[in-house]
């Protein structure tokens, strides 16, 4: 099994860092691509996340309201 470490992306020109505002999953889940992941809010939006692959959440390394950057 392979593992993939999800970083922030780029959700808006210019952006460079957002806040976590909730996660829609926790850690033991299994998670279906698409499905709702994160919601995170920057100086511009509040955005709903969706996983990027079918997994199951490992690990969740920040907790809400954590401000992280880009990448």
């Amino acid at each position: 099994m392979s593992l993939f470490e999800f970083k922030l992306p780029d959700i808006g020109e210019g952006i460079a860092e957002g806040e976590i505002v909730s996660w829609k999953v926790a850690v033991g889940d299994t998670v279906q691509e698409e499905q709702d992941f994160v919601e995170v809010m920057t100086d511009k939006a509040t955005v709903t996340i969706t996983v990027p692959h079918d997994g199951t959440i490992k690990e969740l390394l920040v907790k809400e309201g954590d401000v992280v950057p880009v990448h």
